[in-house]
């Protein structure tokens, strides 16, 4: 009688401990979130200042300008 009881005990013990609140899942959402956004505001900075080396380096010559538009297309298509 009494081992049921001792392990009646643990297992709520075990029970409780392996549940967590809607509040803690969330956060951990929210956070993951945050760094998914952070992530694609990266490579589409990363993204633009290629885009702008291109066009640096492409000067005067409209064809290699031209070739510069997919990194801009590309930060677009991140938003």
């Amino acid at each position: 009688m009494n081992f049921a009881k001792v392990v009646s005990v643990a297992m709520l013990i075990g029970f409780l401990a392996a549940c967590s609140s809607p509040q803690d899942r969330a956060a951990k959402a929210q956070e993951s979130s945050y760094k998914a956004q952070e992530k694609v505001a990266k490579e589409r900075l990363k993204l633009v200042e290629k885009y702008q080396a291109c066009i640096k380096n492409a000067g005067d010559d409209q064809q290699k300008a031209a070739a510069c538009d997919s990194y801009l297309k590309s930060a677009e298509a991140l938003k």
